[in-house]
Protein backbone atom coordinates (compact mmCIF):
# COMPACT_ATOMS: atom_id res chain seq x y z
CA UNK A 1 0.00 0.00 0.00
CA UNK A 2 1.43 3.38 -0.90
CA UNK A 3 0.57 6.41 1.15
CA UNK A 4 1.01 9.86 1.72
CA UNK A 5 0.44 13.58 1.42
CA UNK A 6 0.85 15.41 -2.21
CA UNK A 7 0.20 19.34 -2.10
CA UNK A 8 -0.99 21.29 -4.67
CA UNK A 9 0.42 24.55 -5.35
CA UNK A 10 0.43 27.15 -7.81
CA UNK A 11 -0.41 31.19 -8.70
CA UNK A 12 -4.32 31.99 -8.22
CA UNK A 13 -6.47 30.46 -10.75
CA UNK A 14 -4.50 27.68 -12.33
CA UNK A 15 -6.98 24.97 -12.06
CA UNK A 16 -5.92 23.40 -8.36
CA UNK A 17 -9.68 23.15 -7.00
CA UNK A 18 -10.37 21.48 -10.21
CA UNK A 19 -7.81 19.03 -10.18
CA UNK A 20 -8.37 18.16 -6.66
CA UNK A 21 -11.82 17.57 -7.29
CA UNK A 22 -11.47 15.88 -10.46
CA UNK A 23 -8.72 13.43 -8.46
CA UNK A 24 -11.13 12.62 -5.28
CA UNK A 25 -13.78 12.42 -7.42
CA UNK A 26 -16.08 14.46 -5.95
CA UNK A 27 -16.58 18.38 -5.19
CA UNK A 28 -14.60 19.06 -1.75
CA UNK A 29 -13.23 22.54 -3.01
CA UNK A 30 -15.43 25.53 -4.32
CA UNK A 31 -14.37 26.77 -7.96
CA UNK A 32 -15.22 30.10 -9.27
CA UNK A 33 -13.70 31.91 -12.32
CA UNK A 34 -12.16 34.63 -9.37
CA UNK A 35 -8.53 34.82 -8.28
CA UNK A 36 -8.07 33.66 -4.87
CA UNK A 37 -11.32 31.66 -4.11
CA UNK A 38 -9.53 28.89 -2.17
CA UNK A 39 -8.97 30.62 0.59
CA UNK A 40 -7.96 27.67 3.41
CA UNK A 41 -5.76 24.86 2.97
CA UNK A 42 -8.17 21.81 2.07
CA UNK A 43 -7.41 17.96 2.10
CA UNK A 44 -8.80 15.74 -0.48
CA UNK A 45 -8.64 11.92 0.21
CA UNK A 46 -8.41 9.37 -2.45
CA UNK A 47 -8.24 5.79 -1.36
CA UNK A 48 -7.83 3.15 -3.68
CA UNK A 49 -6.67 -0.71 -4.07
CA UNK A 50 -3.40 -0.03 -4.17
CA UNK A 51 -2.88 3.65 -2.28
CA UNK A 52 -4.37 6.46 -0.27
CA UNK A 53 -3.55 9.75 -1.72
CA UNK A 54 -4.37 12.89 0.33
CA UNK A 55 -4.11 16.22 -1.68
CA UNK A 56 -3.74 18.88 0.15
CA UNK A 57 -5.31 21.96 -1.92
CA UNK A 58 -3.84 25.64 -1.27
CA UNK A 59 -4.49 28.85 -1.81
CA UNK A 60 -2.76 30.42 -4.99
CA UNK A 61 0.40 32.04 -4.04
CA UNK A 62 0.67 35.77 -4.73
CA UNK A 63 2.81 38.36 -4.23
CA UNK A 64 0.42 41.23 -3.89
CA UNK A 65 0.46 40.68 -0.31
CA UNK A 66 -0.56 44.14 0.89
CA UNK A 67 -3.46 43.12 3.15
CA UNK A 68 -3.86 40.78 6.32
CA UNK A 69 -6.13 38.31 4.22
CA UNK A 70 -3.52 38.05 1.36
CA UNK A 71 -0.26 37.45 3.79
CA UNK A 72 -2.47 34.44 5.23
CA UNK A 73 -3.55 33.33 2.05
CA UNK A 74 0.42 32.99 0.82
CA UNK A 75 1.40 31.67 4.28
CA UNK A 76 -1.15 29.14 4.23
CA UNK A 77 0.11 27.98 0.74
CA UNK A 78 3.63 27.97 1.66
CA UNK A 79 3.29 25.63 4.58
CA UNK A 80 1.05 23.65 2.91
CA UNK A 81 4.87 22.62 1.82
CA UNK A 82 6.30 21.29 5.02
CA UNK A 83 5.39 17.82 5.93
CA UNK A 84 4.80 16.56 2.65
CA UNK A 85 6.19 13.59 0.60
CA UNK A 86 5.63 15.55 -2.85
CA UNK A 87 4.04 18.42 -4.53
CA UNK A 88 2.34 19.06 -7.61
CA UNK A 89 3.50 22.20 -8.99
CA UNK A 90 0.53 23.36 -11.74
CA UNK A 91 0.94 25.98 -14.10
CA UNK A 92 -1.31 26.55 -17.35
CA UNK A 93 0.01 26.48 -21.13
CA UNK A 94 1.06 29.64 -21.74
CA UNK A 95 3.73 29.14 -19.77
CA UNK A 96 5.64 30.37 -16.46
CA UNK A 97 4.97 33.70 -15.88
CA UNK A 98 3.78 36.64 -13.41
CA UNK A 99 3.35 34.77 -9.75
CA UNK A 100 4.32 31.25 -11.52
CA UNK A 101 7.80 32.52 -10.71
CA UNK A 102 7.13 33.25 -6.95
CA UNK A 103 5.87 29.71 -6.63
CA UNK A 104 9.17 28.65 -8.05
CA UNK A 105 11.15 30.16 -5.46
CA UNK A 106 9.11 28.85 -2.63
CA UNK A 107 10.09 25.01 -4.40
CA UNK A 108 13.26 25.64 -4.75
CA UNK A 109 13.46 24.89 -0.80
CA UNK A 110 11.92 21.88 -0.48
CA UNK A 111 13.13 18.39 -0.17
CA UNK A 112 10.45 16.00 -1.71
CA UNK A 113 9.77 15.21 -5.63
CA UNK A 114 8.18 18.00 -7.67
CA UNK A 115 5.60 17.06 -10.71
CA UNK A 116 5.10 19.43 -12.82
CA UNK A 117 1.57 19.32 -13.82
CA UNK A 118 0.66 21.64 -17.08
CA UNK A 119 -2.94 21.98 -16.58
CA UNK A 120 -5.68 23.44 -19.45
CA UNK A 121 -4.12 21.26 -22.54
CA UNK A 122 -7.66 21.27 -23.40
CA UNK A 123 -7.69 24.79 -24.89
CA UNK A 124 -3.93 24.18 -26.91
CA UNK A 125 -4.73 23.37 -30.39
CA UNK A 126 -1.44 22.30 -31.41
CA UNK A 127 0.61 20.35 -28.58
CA UNK A 128 3.93 20.74 -29.94
CA UNK A 129 3.97 23.82 -28.28
CA UNK A 130 4.27 22.41 -25.32
CA UNK A 131 7.35 21.19 -25.80
CA UNK A 132 9.30 24.44 -25.47
CA UNK A 133 7.61 25.07 -22.43
CA UNK A 134 8.85 21.81 -21.20
CA UNK A 135 12.13 22.48 -21.73
CA UNK A 136 12.40 26.06 -20.11
CA UNK A 137 10.46 24.61 -17.23
CA UNK A 138 13.26 21.47 -16.77
CA UNK A 139 16.44 24.19 -17.12
CA UNK A 140 14.98 26.16 -13.90
CA UNK A 141 14.16 23.38 -11.80
CA UNK A 142 14.65 19.60 -11.65
CA UNK A 143 11.44 18.04 -11.87
CA UNK A 144 10.82 14.43 -11.00
CA UNK A 145 8.05 14.04 -14.11
CA UNK A 146 6.00 16.78 -16.36
CA UNK A 147 2.64 15.52 -17.14
CA UNK A 148 0.39 18.10 -19.05
CA UNK A 149 -3.00 17.71 -18.19
CA UNK A 150 -6.52 19.37 -18.41
CA UNK A 151 -8.26 19.19 -14.90
CA UNK A 152 -10.97 19.95 -16.50
CA UNK A 153 -12.08 16.93 -18.58
CA UNK A 154 -9.96 14.49 -17.07
CA UNK A 155 -7.12 14.37 -19.76
CA UNK A 156 -4.39 12.38 -18.38
CA UNK A 157 -5.43 12.71 -14.68
CA UNK A 158 -5.15 8.89 -14.76
CA UNK A 159 -1.35 9.14 -15.69
CA UNK A 160 -0.85 12.30 -13.43
CA UNK A 161 -2.13 9.81 -10.36
CA UNK A 162 -0.29 6.57 -11.64
CA UNK A 163 2.64 8.98 -11.37
CA UNK A 164 2.14 10.27 -7.69
CA UNK A 165 1.26 6.63 -6.33
CA UNK A 166 4.78 5.60 -7.86
CA UNK A 167 6.47 8.56 -5.69
CA UNK A 168 4.66 7.89 -2.44
CA UNK A 169 6.19 5.60 0.00
CA UNK A 170 4.72 2.61 1.44
CA UNK A 171 2.19 2.99 4.40
CA UNK A 172 -0.37 2.09 6.78
CA UNK A 173 -3.79 4.08 6.15
CA UNK A 174 -3.59 7.78 7.26
CA UNK A 175 -7.45 8.19 7.55
CA UNK A 176 -10.68 5.97 7.01
CA UNK A 177 -11.36 4.10 3.59
CA UNK A 178 -14.53 6.26 3.46
CA UNK A 179 -13.23 9.67 4.57
CA UNK A 180 -13.11 12.44 1.52
CA UNK A 181 -11.83 15.21 3.74
CA UNK A 182 -10.94 16.54 6.86
CA UNK A 183 -13.24 19.59 6.87
CA UNK A 184 -17.15 19.22 8.68
CA UNK A 185 -20.09 19.78 7.17
CA UNK A 186 -20.63 23.58 8.71
CA UNK A 187 -17.27 24.49 6.59
CA UNK A 188 -18.91 23.53 3.40
CA UNK A 189 -21.92 25.19 3.90
CA UNK A 190 -19.94 28.65 4.53
CA UNK A 191 -17.76 27.58 1.34
CA UNK A 192 -20.99 26.71 -0.65
CA UNK A 193 -22.69 29.75 -0.32
CA UNK A 194 -19.33 31.79 -1.17
CA UNK A 195 -19.25 30.41 -4.28
CA UNK A 196 -22.72 31.36 -5.03
CA UNK A 197 -21.69 35.06 -4.00
CA UNK A 198 -18.60 34.70 -6.37
CA UNK A 199 -20.59 33.12 -9.11
CA UNK A 200 -23.14 36.52 -9.43
CA UNK A 201 -20.43 39.44 -8.34
CA UNK A 202 -17.90 41.76 -10.14
CA UNK A 203 -14.18 41.63 -9.54
CA UNK A 204 -14.13 43.57 -6.33
CA UNK A 205 -16.70 42.66 -4.20
CA UNK A 206 -16.06 38.91 -3.52
CA UNK A 207 -12.06 39.91 -2.08
CA UNK A 208 -13.98 42.12 0.32
CA UNK A 209 -16.72 39.08 2.00
CA UNK A 210 -16.56 36.09 3.49
CA UNK A 211 -19.30 33.70 5.28
CA UNK A 212 -19.44 32.67 8.88
CA UNK A 213 -22.16 30.10 10.34
CA UNK A 214 -23.72 31.15 13.02
CA UNK A 215 -25.44 28.01 13.87
CA UNK A 216 -25.76 24.98 12.40
CA UNK A 217 -28.49 22.82 13.90
CA UNK A 218 -29.63 19.32 13.25
CA UNK A 219 -33.53 18.28 13.59
CA UNK A 220 -34.83 14.85 12.85
CA UNK A 221 -35.59 15.52 8.92
CA UNK A 222 -34.24 19.22 8.75
CA UNK A 223 -31.00 21.63 9.14
CA UNK A 224 -31.42 24.54 10.57
CA UNK A 225 -28.37 26.91 9.05
CA UNK A 226 -28.32 30.65 10.12
CA UNK A 227 -24.92 32.31 8.29
CA UNK A 228 -23.57 36.01 7.84
CA UNK A 229 -21.75 37.29 4.83
CA UNK A 230 -19.58 39.76 6.32
CA UNK A 231 -18.13 42.35 3.62
CA UNK A 232 -16.99 45.91 4.51
CA UNK A 233 -18.52 49.22 3.07
CA UNK A 234 -22.40 49.70 3.06
CA UNK A 235 -21.64 50.01 -1.09
CA UNK A 236 -21.27 46.11 -0.80
CA UNK A 237 -23.70 45.43 1.61
CA UNK A 238 -26.21 47.00 -1.35
CA UNK A 239 -24.40 44.82 -4.17
CA UNK A 240 -24.51 41.73 -2.33
CA UNK A 241 -28.52 42.31 -1.70
CA UNK A 242 -29.28 43.19 -4.76
CA UNK A 243 -32.17 44.93 -6.19
CA UNK A 244 -35.28 44.32 -3.90
CA UNK A 245 -33.31 41.65 -2.76
CA UNK A 246 -32.71 39.63 -5.55
CA UNK A 247 -29.48 38.52 -5.71
CA UNK A 248 -28.88 37.24 -1.95
CA UNK A 249 -32.62 35.45 -2.79
CA UNK A 250 -31.09 33.76 -5.57
CA UNK A 251 -27.57 33.03 -4.18
CA UNK A 252 -29.81 31.39 -1.29
CA UNK A 253 -31.96 29.32 -3.31
CA UNK A 254 -28.92 27.58 -4.92
CA UNK A 255 -26.81 27.24 -1.89
CA UNK A 256 -29.82 25.68 -0.55
CA UNK A 257 -30.42 23.38 -3.09
CA UNK A 258 -26.34 22.47 -3.13
CA UNK A 259 -26.68 21.41 0.37
CA UNK A 260 -29.58 19.53 0.42
CA UNK A 261 -27.64 17.21 -2.57
CA UNK A 262 -24.61 17.12 -0.32
CA UNK A 263 -26.06 16.64 3.32
CA UNK A 264 -28.74 14.57 1.86
CA UNK A 265 -31.29 15.98 3.92
CA UNK A 266 -33.93 19.06 3.49
CA UNK A 267 -32.20 22.50 4.43
CA UNK A 268 -33.68 25.46 6.29
CA UNK A 269 -30.92 28.57 4.90
CA UNK A 270 -30.81 32.05 6.59
CA UNK A 271 -28.62 34.25 5.40
CA UNK A 272 -27.29 37.97 6.44
CA UNK A 273 -25.11 40.13 5.28
CA UNK A 274 -23.23 42.51 7.45
CA UNK A 275 -20.99 45.18 7.52
CA UNK A 276 -17.24 44.33 9.83
CA UNK A 277 -15.23 47.47 8.05
CA UNK A 278 -11.63 46.50 6.91
CA UNK A 279 -12.13 42.64 8.40
CA UNK A 280 -9.83 41.58 5.81
CA UNK A 281 -7.19 43.46 7.15
CA UNK A 282 -7.40 43.08 10.64
CA UNK A 283 -5.39 39.65 12.09
CA UNK A 284 -7.59 39.51 15.22
CA UNK A 285 -10.69 39.78 13.22
CA UNK A 286 -9.80 37.11 10.71
CA UNK A 287 -8.27 34.59 12.93
CA UNK A 288 -12.16 34.90 14.51
CA UNK A 289 -13.64 34.19 11.39
CA UNK A 290 -11.46 31.01 10.83
CA UNK A 291 -8.41 32.21 9.16
CA UNK A 292 -6.32 30.48 11.21
CA UNK A 293 -4.41 26.70 11.12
Amino acid sequence: MKTGYVALIGRPNVGKSTLLNRMVGQKISIVSSKPQTTRFRILGINTTDKAQIVYVDTPGLHRAASRALNRYLNKAATASLTGVDLAVWLIDGKGIRGDDRLVLEKLQQVRVPVILAINKVDKIKDKKTLLPLIAEANAQFPFTEVVPISALDGTNTEVLEQTIIDLLPEGELIYPEDQLTDRPERFFAAEIIREKLLQYLGEEVPHRLTVEIEQFKEDKDLIHIYAIVWVEREGQKRIVIGSKGELLKKVGQQARLELEALLERRVYLNLWVKIKKDWSDDERLLQRLGYAD
